[in-house]
């Protein structure tokens, strides 16, 4: 999750978007309060669903390459176009692929990964990403799908704050409903301000275990006092923004993180990304109303030296995978709680290697979900064909056949009990892919 690491392999954009990522104007804070005239009204409701999965949405920054995260080994041409950073077969000698399907495998580092897949509560969906713009900006990119609605500057909300105000609150009482796990609110999060509709009591925290007040702990409640006074009388939305900190903090100190007891004998690495998600699972488990949460994993812009049997892109792959495997162990496995966890990037990766031993910014790349809900054993693909040149787009890239949205849509209409497809999703209209039970 550090900005900082790896960051040497980037290019120039991604190092400066990752920088200031975070950094909230208040001139976008305007901006996401106005709806533009296209945007449907929402088919408001008293209730939806009472048993909703729970949404944990991971963004794999950078553009993760899919063809190692999730490698073809069953195509020649993908060893032909890789020699020196291709995943090895399963059945090679050393540091084999984990085999999924006879096709596509994980890559060793992957192997986190491998039980969920193996009880078909994963499905990889690969040659997946915005068919309707072909941008290879990391800014862009990364805007359009958190957004929800590919270069259009006229929206600033995205797809996740537009659900949560789309839908009653599973606890109405509940001070936090999302989570950013970050020093700022994710685009993904950002509701309307002044929510016309359900509030969506949505905060970035970036270390749930110790959010609180600064200063001294023998002052804190006459401070506390002193600004839920104050900010009574504000006006919205600072008032409910406020209010809502105010009221989480309390919150978060009756939720046992540092004693938290996983389940299934789940083990959490100690970076930041596997920390972050096991504040997560803490929050899950408390049931204090948390309805969605937004953890990012960093540093996947590797033009060089990729190194994804040894080397970063393992590290990074490493991470991730132990991490999702022991939130996946931990939450989802034992079939306790209603948990469906999403992971994508902005793009995918060249299919041909550089020479750098790295990959250039492509298009198609690989999703993830994950969840009792979930149809998984598989690997969903669209008109894939084989990594040979000609069917490449531009002669380079493992072309979109299946749009991000179309799997988010279906989750969000059949897990997470939102019919609203038209506002969470504007103008975009979803072909269903059978992505869940």
């Amino acid at each position: 999750m550090s900005d900082e690491m790896h960051e040497g392999c980037g290019c120039e954009e991604y190092n400066a978007l990752s920088r200031r990522r975070f950094l909230q104007t208040s001139a976008t804070i305007t901006a996401a309060s106005m709806f533009p005239a296209w945007l449907p009204k929402i088919a408001l409701a008293n209730s939806y669903a009472s048993n909703r999965d729970i949404i944990v949405s991971i963004f794999l920054r950078g553009g993760a390459d899919g063809l190692v995260l999730v490698a073809p080994f069953g195509d020649p041409a993908y060893y032909a176009a890789r020699p020196t950073i291709a995943i090895p077969r399963p059945d090679a000698a050393t540091n084999p692929g984990v085999n999924l399907d006879g096709f596509f495998a994980f890559a060793p580092a992957m192997a986190g990964l491998a039980p969920a897949f193996a009880a078909k509560d994963l499905l990889v969906v690969h040659g997946a990403g915005i068919q309707t713009n072909d941008t290879r900006s990391h800014f862009d990119a990364q805007r359009f799908m958190e957004v929800g609605k590919p270069a259009d500057a006229t929206i600033f909300t995205g797809w996740l704050g537009r659900h949560l105000a789309s839908i009653p609150p599973a606890k109405p009482a509940a001070p936090l409903r999302a989570i950013g796990v970050a020093t700022g609110l994710q685009k993904t999060l950002v509701a309307p301000a002044g929510d016309p509709y359900y509030a969506t009591h949505t905060l970035p925290i970036s270390d749930p275990e110790h959010f609180t007040i600064g200063g001294s702990s023998a002052t804190i409640a006459a401070r506390t006092g002193l600004l839920q006074g104050n900010f009574a009388t504000a006006e919205e939305p600072l008032k409910s923004a406020a209010l809502d900190a105010i009221n989480t903090v309390d919150l978060l100190k009756a939720v046992n993180f540092n004693g938290y007891k996983t389940e299934n004998s789940a083990v959490y690495p100690t970076s930041m990304f596997g920390q972050a998600l096991r504040s997560v699972a803490a929050l899950i488990k408390a049931d204090v109303g948390l309805e969605a949460a937004q953890v990012d994993a960093d540093s996947w812009d590797m033009h060089a030296d990729t190194g994804p049997l040894n080397g970063s892109m393992a590290q990074l792959m490493r991470d991730l995978s132990t991490a999702v495997g022991a939130f996946y162990a931990d939450v989802i496995a034992l079939g306790k709680y209603n948990v469906t966890v999403i992971m994508m990037s902005e793009f995918g990766r060249s299919v041909r290697e550089n020479a750098s031993a790295g990959t250039d910014h492509g298009r198609g790349g690989a999703m993830f979900a994950i969840g009792k809900g979930i149809a998984g054993g598989r690997v969903l693909t669209k008109n894939w064909k084989t990594l040979d040149r000609a069917n490449l787009e531009d002669g380079q890239d493992v072309p979109v056949g299946i749009d991000y949205r179309d799997v988010l849509s279906e989750i969000v209409q059949k897990r997470l009990g939102n019919p609203n497809l038209d506002f969470v999703f504007p103008t975009w209209k979803p072909t269903t892919l059978g992505v869940t039970r």
